[in-house]
């Protein structure tokens, strides 16, 4: 037993079991991002709490980052446990959480609270949830699992199945609106029923309607049109995105240094949406390529280790957890550097957050579950059959 190897590889306790069997290049990369995030929200509360202050309301520079401690206390353990699930038991917490979040947001269509028009939350003595963030995890695995069974019956309709869960949950979302969200949940479901052998023909198809969709949405909803507006033509009022680009523009690549910062105060919610362009003006843009290249080998590390994955199952679950983490990055960052429309999504383990924060930590505590290399677990039951195929 060494320094890095507190546990002893012959231990056959949870904890021995899950230590060799995790994947700790994957655990460092999330450990990484955690760390990260906690400098960032620490740049980011002066600002955050600068801009709800008010006559006679004084809210302290450091309120943020004590709420943001306070969330990974409470998601990292989360994770932890989470990771040390059998597959089998995995599956259960997803399918579990999945009918469980579904009525959630079949609740926020009634009773539903929110700004700005959107009704996205469920808030219950003085605690506020935003089941969308908590479904998203589960449901891809959940989808994971149906889509696995055509490999085991081809004649099980699991592909239309899923695509109608997809279409139910895509009406409860819109109906907040929350087309953002949207988005990334279909395009998750479209890689993993790609990975799951869905015709071209039908991906063109489901392309194009999508788009024809989005056009719909652009021509009824004027919340989609402005945004779309503002990205296409940068007319109208273009305040948020010029004051994120104002902020890499005046920490170069190297940055301000933390707490020098002067445009972020000026941002619209610096310590979420925007966090990215904090970091940009006070650690400067090469900070900034650190951090997108951490997301990167992030995703990259979990699609190498599927590559000689035989589990029809695994794969899809893990890839598309890896999919959802890497485009909700993806989008913020673009956001951020007005590469993409307008949209409030949070930058994963960097932003603060309750819901966001806490979703993340259950999606990556699967993930890690998922991608355990267990030589104690058996084995799926139709992996033979899926090799055939």
């Amino acid at each position: 037993m060494s320094l890095f190897a507190p546990v002893a590889r012959g231990d056959r306790t949870p904890l021995g079991r899950w230590f060799w069997t995790v994947d700790k290049l994957l655990l460092l990369f999330v450990f990484l991002l955690i760390g990260f995030g906690i400098i960032a929200v620490a740049a980011a509360s002066p600002a955050a709490a600068h801009r709800l202050s008010g006559p006679g309301v004084k809210i302290d520079d450091l309120f943020f980052l004590r709420r943001h401690i306070f969330w990974i206390l409470l998601g990292v353990p989360l994770m932890l446990g989470i990771s040390m699930l059998s597959v089998g038991w995995a599956k259960r917490l997803a399918l579990g959480g999945t009918i469980f979040f579904l009525l959630l947001l079949v609740a926020v269509a009634f009773v539903g609270t929110g700004t700005n028009g959107a009704a996205r939350w469920l808030a219950y003595g003085g605690v506020q949830i935003q089941p969308s963030e908590f479904f998203k995890p589960v449901f891809v695995v959940s989808t994971a699992w149906l889509l696995a069974l055509r490999f085991e019956d081809r004649t099980l309709p699991a592909m239309e199945v899923s695509f109608a869960m997809l279409v139910l949950v895509a009406v409860l979302l819109v109906r907040q609106p929350d087309f953002g969200q949207t988005a990334l949940i279909a395009a998750v479901w479209l890689v993993q029923a790609v990975l799951a052998g869905m015709s071209l023909w039908l991906l063109a198809a489901l392309a194009l309607g999508g788009t024809a969709l989005l056009g719909v949405a652009y021509l009824t909803v004027d919340h989609v049109a402005d945004r779309i507006d503002k990205f296409l033509t940068g007319g109208g009022d273009t305040y948020q995105i010029d004051k994120a680009l104002d902020c890499f523009r005046n920490g170069g690549l190297f940055g301000t240094g933390p707490g020098e910062g002067t445009m972020k105060f000026r941002l619209p919610e610096p310590q979420t949406d925007y966090i990215f362009s904090v970091i940009g003006e006070e650690f400067g843009v090469i900070a900034c390529l650190f951090l997108a290249g951490l997301y990167i080998a992030l995703v990259v590390r979990v699609f190498l280790s599927l590559l000689d994955e035989e589990d029809p199952f695994l794969l899809l679950a893990a890839g598309g957890l890896a999919t959802q983490f890497g485009l909700q990055a993806v989008i913020n960052i673009g956001v951020n550097l007005k590469l993409l429309p307008s949209k409030g999504m949070t930058l994963p383990f960097i932003s603060h957050g309750g819901s966001s924060f806490l979703a993340l930590c259950l999606g990556m505590g699967l993930l890690l579950a998922l991608t355990r290399r267990n030589p104690f677990l058996k084995a799926s039951p139709y992996i033979e059959r899926w090799r055939a195929a």
